[in-house]
């Protein structure tokens, strides 16, 4: 099911499928909330990225050094780098890039 909405409460993330069901539970040490995408969030902790899926599995990281976090939107996020626009998917695999 799709993510509609991450609340942060207290010391735990708390992410809501489309139907307002609670769906998981993250801690916040896990790294800072980025971006939610319609079936995964975007975090950063330590140097790098992290996607997580709805029930709060870890799904793939990604350097932070491959860009600037732009946004996240659909199934996909964004980073500036060098004048472009890359974007990526759930798995951290570049989908495409554009200039700006």
């Amino acid at each position: 099911m799709a993510i509609s909405d991450v609340i942060q409460r207290g010391s735990a993330y708390y992410i809501f499928d489309t139907e307002n069901n609670q769906s998981a539970m993250l801690p916040t040490l896990i790294g800072d909330l980025l971006g939610i995408c319609s079936d995964f969030i975007v975090l950063e902790q330590g140097g790098l990225y992290l996607t997580y899926d709805e029930k709060g599995k870890k799904i793939a990281t990604l350097p932070v050094q491959s860009g600037d976090f732009k946004n996240a939107a659909g199934n996909s996020f964004n980073l500036f780098y060098n004048g472009l626009i890359l974007s990526y998917n759930k798995k951290c695999q570049k989908v495409a890039t554009r200039a700006v």
